[in-house]
């Protein structure tokens, strides 16, 4: 028997530190990113834009443009920055997995994509990076695609996200034409004209569409939550810095253009509203902490889309304070969820308890991004609840109604965080699957600088205001907009409304277990819900394909052929009938003797072929027709083209009388219906044919083309005109040409050679076994 050798336990020992490796690589990458983009702040606070450009089809106005203001530049140290904590966790969270390697080149992908996206000068530019993002995410969340559930989830995601990037490729041709060019600084200074012109309502609902679908606001939120059957790093990044944050990041790119009208406000604030609620409600009935978050993390959104709805100077800055301080905490939290998972052997919220001793280091960090998500002080989410407060206390319209949504919001986030920050670590213990103990470094260095980066940016906001905020948000207002962060506003009603929802908060907390018994009688409802709604849509798709396949693809020539005939004589014959086109050629025909009698000669055995019941006679008449086709380029001076067709026609003749000459003779199987059918298609592309070239005579020629193309001719060293179009002018086509040739040729070097093994006979040189002939 064969041996097999084992690798050394040094040599697993080397392939687990190069895997690991890997993902502190792709750290220091994102980190020297991160750092790169900070040197470019002081350069943004002072207005400054970067434009790089790269001509890329200037006929199409389609260039290789990037954009990076203060806007682009917050959202790409975001990206890079939580980016590369990330991928640090990531290599102890998956240390050991052979797949670590995919696992981090799938996630810098995603990164490179999302920094594409937010960094796009150009609108078509902007569109290939957001598809790039749905695929990269596809390929995450359906990282371990043995389970039927990762590939359900990733493909669930694909299909709403890339649902919405149809209508967000059509909203944004439209944009661009409206405006007059694809460029992103060209289209951000058209705003006026582009709201004034009538297919603005049609440019805005395509638009949004895009963006609500990619973040997850209602009734698209459901695939959001299904992402968790990704690893914790994926959900993590994807729900603090990336995949849900692109189409935040659209609105606010697009505001200076599309915002500020009633359509706008209406649209964004209330689905931005009814998302609020609706995740954090829909967060109360689930006990595993990773969907805890992820109905939290669409509550908050919405609350994202609702400020961006607003549109005010305090909305706005409100939006990016809390935005930023959103994808600290979240990351920190998921990955904290990740620790709790991977140590104890659960994220069940009911099965964990009294861990504060067992896992100190894992306690500080989880009370510390709980209390971010809460919205408590001193940290950077308290400054965006306020600034988000005060936006709705100034708000036109409903502000009774936002303001109500807004403090009940408040207080499922203040459950939420007691649920994922307090319930695992304090009151009684409770018993995990496997024994709690702190994780190692690479698992706790990341959430632990997320959550005290929350507590000094709360502390010190300035530097974060006037460098980061500002700059953004003059390039969401379209003007410059100072900011001024400060964490103490005084004794304000805003302060009492985030009182009251954190009075409601503690109160949804104690009643949690009777509140999500409560809720689950609501459960039968979800069957007409967004998600059935998504399972039931798919189900109809497919059903329809099969329908669809079935009668298309049904096995018989005769009905692919009348289908592409068919649609062939309803496209071009349709302009024929209803479009002015040139007149046909009514001048008498110049026929001649010789030439009449090769068309003769061609009808006949067109009709022979048609006719007879014998195989051979049909393969003869076509020959005929072939033949006589290559004596009219004889008589025409096409020699080339002649010898070119009587070569085909004489190897096909040859071929298929090899073939047919052993088989039966033809049976008129078919009905005098289905005859008749065949007939009428026949008659009716010929017909069509017949007029599209009395047509083609009847337009003049371009005068100086005969001489263009034999001056051009001998430019290419080449006499026949014909020959040099084949090489020079339609070379790539004719290359075409020749690789289906080539494929075609080897395809019968293979058949020719394929030969039937006949039973028990073994090939040389190689030996039979089960395993290589498994049944």
């Amino acid at each position: 028997m064969p041996q097999t050798s084992t690798p050394s336990p040094s040599a697993e020992a080397r392939t687990v530190s190069r895997r690991s490796g890997l993902s502190a690589a792709g750290a220091v990458l994102c980190a020297l990113l991160a750092v790169g983009f900070g040197v470019l702040v002081p350069g943004s606070a002072a207005g400054r834009i970067l434009r790089p450009r790269l001509s890329w089809v200037p006929s199409l106005d389609l260039d290789l443009t990037f954009h990076l203001d203060g806007l682009s530049l917050l959202f790409a140290l975001l990206i890079t920055g939580v980016g590369a904590l990330i991928l640090i966790y990531s290599g102890g969270y998956l240390e050991g997995d052979p797949r670590l390697g995919r696992f981090c080149g799938f996630l810098l992908f995603f990164m490179a994509s999302m920094l594409g996206l937010v960094t796009a000068g150009n609108l078509l530019l902007l569109f290939v990076f957001w598809e790039l993002t749905s695929i990269s995410s596809f390929l995450l969340i359906g990282f371990d695609h043995e389970r039927e559930e990762a590939r359900d989830a990733a493909l669930q995601a694909l299909l709403v996200t890339g649902a919405g990037g149809l209508a967000l490729l059509a909203g944004l041709v439209l944009l661009g034409l409206i405006a007059g060019s694809f460029d992103l600084g060209t289209v951000l200074a058209q705003g006026e004209t582009v709201r004034a012109h009538p297919h603005y309502p049609a440019v805005l609902a395509l638009i949004l569409l895009g963006a609500f679908t990619k973040s997850a606001q209602f009734p698209f939120h459901f695939w959001l939550p299904g992402a968790m059957e990704a690893p914790t790093p994926v959900s993590a990044y994807l729900h603090s810095a990336t995949m849900v944050k692109a189409g935040l990041y659209l609105l606010a790119r697009l505001h200076p253009v599309l915002g500020g009208t009633e359509p706008w406000m209406a649209a964004l604030g209330t689905v931005g509203a009814v998302t609020m609620v609706v995740g954090g409600v829909l967060a109360l009935l689930q006990t595993d902490l990773k969907r805890l978050l992820a109905y939290s993390t669409v509550s908050a959104l919405g609350t994202l889309t609702l400020l961006l709805g607003l549109g005010t100077r305090y909305a706005v800055t409100g939006f990016l304070v809390f935005l930023t301080a959103h994808a600290l905490y979240k990351a920190a939290l998921f990955m904290t969820a990740g620790i709790l998972d991977h140590e104890t052997g659960t994220r069940d919220v009911e099965r964990l308890g009294g861990l504060r001793r067992a896992m100190p280091l894992t306690t500080g960090v989880a009370v510390t991004a709980a209390l971010s998500l809460a919205g408590l002080g001193p940290l950077l989410s308290f400054i965006g609840k306020e600034l988000f407060l005060e936006a709705l206390l100034a708000a036109p319209q409903a502000r009774t109604l936002l303001i109500a949504a807004a403090v009940l919001a408040g207080g499922l986030f203040a459950t939420v965080a007691l649920l994922v920050g307090y319930r695992p670590f304090f009151g009684p213990f409770r018993e995990p699957p496997r024994a709690a103990h702190d994780p190692p470094r690479a698992l706790w260095l990341g959430p632990l600088l997320l959550a005290l980066l929350g507590v000094v940016l709360g502390l010190a906001p300035g530097p974060l205001g006037e460098g980061i905020i500002a700059p953004a948000a003059g390039a969401v207002l379209g003007q410059p907009a100072p900011v001024y962060l400060a964490l103490w506003h005084g004794f304000n009603p805003a302060l009492a409304l985030s009182a009251a929802s954190l009075l409601f908060g503690l109160a949804f907390f104690l009643a949690w277990e009777q509140l999500r018994r409560a809720l689950s009688h609501g459960e039968p409802l979800a069957r007409w819900g967004p998600a059935a709604g998504y399972r039931a849509a798919v189900a109809v798709l497919l059903r329809s394909a099969s329908a669809v396949t079935r009668l298309l693809q049904n096995g018989y020539l005769r009905t692919y052929l009348m289908m592409t005939l068919g649609t062939v004589v309803i496209l071009v014959g349709y302009p024929l009938v209803t479009r002015s086109l040139p007149p046909w050629t009514t001048g008498q025909l110049d026929l001649r003797l010789h030439e009449g009698i090769l068309c003769f000669l061609i009808l006949a055995a067109a009709l022979t072929a048609v006719m007879t019941r014998s195989r051979l006679t049909a393969i003869v008449a076509l020959g005929v027709v072939g033949y006589a086709i290559a004596l009219i380029f004889i008589l025409f001076g096409a020699p080339d083209l002649a010898m070119t067709q009587f070569l085909i026609e004489t190897l096909t003749v040859i071929f298929l009388v090899l073939v047919f000459y052993r088989m039966p003779p033809l049976m008129r199987r078919s009905s005098p219906g289905s005859r008749l059918r065949d007939a009428l298609v026949a008659g009716t592309v010929g017909c069509l044919m017949t007029a599209l070239v009395l047509l083609a005579i009847g337009i003049p020629t371009h005068p100086g083309s005969r001489e263009f193309y034999a001056r051009e001719s001998l430019a290419a060293h080449g006499r026949n005109v014909v020959n040099v179009i084949l090489v020079d002018f339609r070379s790539l086509d004719t290359l075409g040409e020749i690789t289906v040739l080539a494929a075609a040729a080897l395809g019968v070097y293979a058949l020719l050679k394929l030969r039937k093994e006949e039973p028990g006979k073994e090939v040389p040189g190689e030996e039979r076994t089960e395993e290589a002939c498994p049944r």
